[in-house]
């Protein structure tokens, strides 16, 4: 059996997903047979493996972090949110059933079993396996069926390293209360904590350090820098307001291209547009606002989890006429999946929404039919010349009429374009092809820099994260607690700790 480590966060995006990314890619680079987990997740954002499973996008890149494909073991439960209070719940790469909070309860027991048994496999073929938590492991209004944070800590015996964003604000008392809430027993595993995201000077966060490991017993073994461009493949919407206004620097031509993404509230996969932030002169902005639309060069439609809620979202704020306008004067627009879907002449869904025969946004010469079987699948095909690879998740199946002009497995009418395939933009020549199409459409003096490597530079980035490990974290420490486990005789704090456990 293999040493495991649990990364626990004080909040969301608190920045488990890339130190365990960058845990990852440390161990990878000294010879370690490592892989990523992640019990449980609740995300919009995935991915389909090559075996054709569904799995949270943050356990792809730590999965290519380790230098391995995606496996659904690394991900075997996952979450996809289609409204406030319902989710469809994935396990082991296919949806089994759609559940509010409380059905959901009534399949923990069955869950936690699988996502052990993944576990316990993924030890079983690795020397060493780096476990992500979900939210918060103090989240104690949950913690009975908890099978994401502490309750698996406990059931597979892995000692927990909490993460706290200093960027936030009160992180002192982030990670003392994170502590201090939990249980005895649950108190046991956590092992030490780690700052993320510090822009300052890391002698002026000494005192606080000391006295932390004075009031719980347990180090920092670790104060990470903020590093500007190391946001990839995030878990869910919480990020989305760094990224607003993402560009990677000036054009390598004359001018920008301005691209306006819609945020909607259901929105899914909006990793798509990682690439375009990587091209120099691209700016990409995330918009609620018909005005920001109305002034931007390219117009994205993303994924959504909830395509005709969504679109009805759009037309309440009037977001569908400033679509059609910038189509109206020959404007490029790009839908993605969910935003493609909203593109065609009619949706009928009687299976995401339950809505029937809805009218569509009618600028592209297509229909909707929803069905209840989801396509997964990693489809390969070619655009203005280049081939193209991505991967497809979707209920809705759309129809092109006859005639319609193709684009990858969609349709295009002027500057109107659709496809269901994501991940379609990371391909580098097709990538740039689109984009010096969708400038001349657009009239701007926009040239796609040649050279870019979407590719490259997520492994720059892991790299960097990998050394953000190496140089900031006492990695002798976490040496030890992944082959020693949790250290003995840690002490308890109250009020969590007077607890029974």
């Amino acid at each position: 059996m293999s040493g495991a480590l649990l990364v626990a966060g004080t909040t969301s995006d608190a920045g488990k997903s890339v130190v365990t990314a960058g845990i990852c890619r440390w161990l990878a680079r000294q010879g370690v047979r490592v892989a990523p987990y992640k019990a449980q997740n609740m995300s919009l954002n995935s991915f389909v493996t090559p075996q054709g499973a569904e799995i949270g996008r943050a356990q792809a890149v730590q999965a290519a972090a380790c230098g391995l494909d995606p496996h659904a073991d690394m991900n075997p439960i996952l979450l996809k949110p289609g409204s406030d209070r319902r989710s469809q719940v994935v396990v082991l790469g296919t949806p089994l059933t759609d559940v509010d909070a409380l059905e959901y309860g009534a399949l923990k027991d069955r869950l936690r079993q699988i996502a052990l048994e993944s576990l316990e496999r993924l030890r079983a073929a690795y020397d060493v396996v780096i476990c992500e938590g979900a939210g918060s492991p103090t989240e104690i209004n949950l913690r009975r069926g908890d099978i994401a944070n502490m309750g698996l800590a406990r059931a597979a015996g892995l000692p927990v390293l909490v993460v706290g964003d200093i960027d936030r604000g009160g992180v002192f008392a982030a990670l003392y209360g994170t502590l201090a809430l939990l249980d005895a027993g649950d108190q046991a595993l956590i092992s030490g904590f780690v700052i993320n995201k510090f822009r300052g000077a890391p002698e002026l966060l000494a005192p606080g350090l000391d006295t932390l490991r004075e009031l719980t017993g347990r180090p920092v073994h670790g104060v990470l820098p903020w590093l500007d461009g190391l946001w990839m493949d995030v878990e869910d919407s919480l990020a989305l307001g760094s990224r607003d206004r993402v560009t990677s620097g000036p054009p390598y031509g004359m001018q920008s291209l301005r691209v306006a993404v819609v945020r909607l509230p259901r929105i899914s996969n909006f990793t798509d547009l990682d690439a375009l932030a990587c091209e120099p002169g691209v700016l990409v902005r995330f918009v609620t606002d018909p005005a920001e639309i109305a002034d931007a060069d390219l117009v994205v439609l993303p994924g959504s989890r909830a395509t005709v809620t969504d679109l009805r979202w759009m037309r309440e704020r009037g977001l569908d006429r400033a679509v059609a306008e910038v189509a109206a004067r020959g404007g490029p627009v790009l839908g993605v999946c969910g935003g493609y879907q909203m593109l065609a002449r009619r949706i009928t869904d009687r299976v995401e929404s339950g809505a029937g025969t809805v009218p569509g946004l009618g600028l592209l010469p297509a229909t909707v039919e929803f069905a209840a079987a989801k396509t997964l699948g990693t489809p390969v095909g070619e655009a203005y010349g280049h081939p193209v690879r991505a991967y497809e998740i979707h209920h809705g199946t759309v129809t092109p009429d006859d005639g319609a002009e193709q684009f990858l497995d969609g349709c295009r009418a002027g500057g109107v374009f659709g496809t269901t395939w994501h991940g379609a933009l990371e391909n580098d020549a097709f990538r740039r092809a689109f984009l010096a199409e969708a400038a001349s459409l657009a009239g701007r003096d926009f040239t796609p820099a040649p050279g870019v490597s979407f590719a490259e530079i997520r492994e720059r980035r892991l790299d960097a994260l990998g050394d953000l490990v190496e140089h900031h974290l006492d990695t002798a420490a976490l040496t030890r607690l992944i082959e020693d486990g949790p250290p003995a005789g840690l002490p308890v704090l109250p009020p969590g700790g007077t607890m029974g456990s």
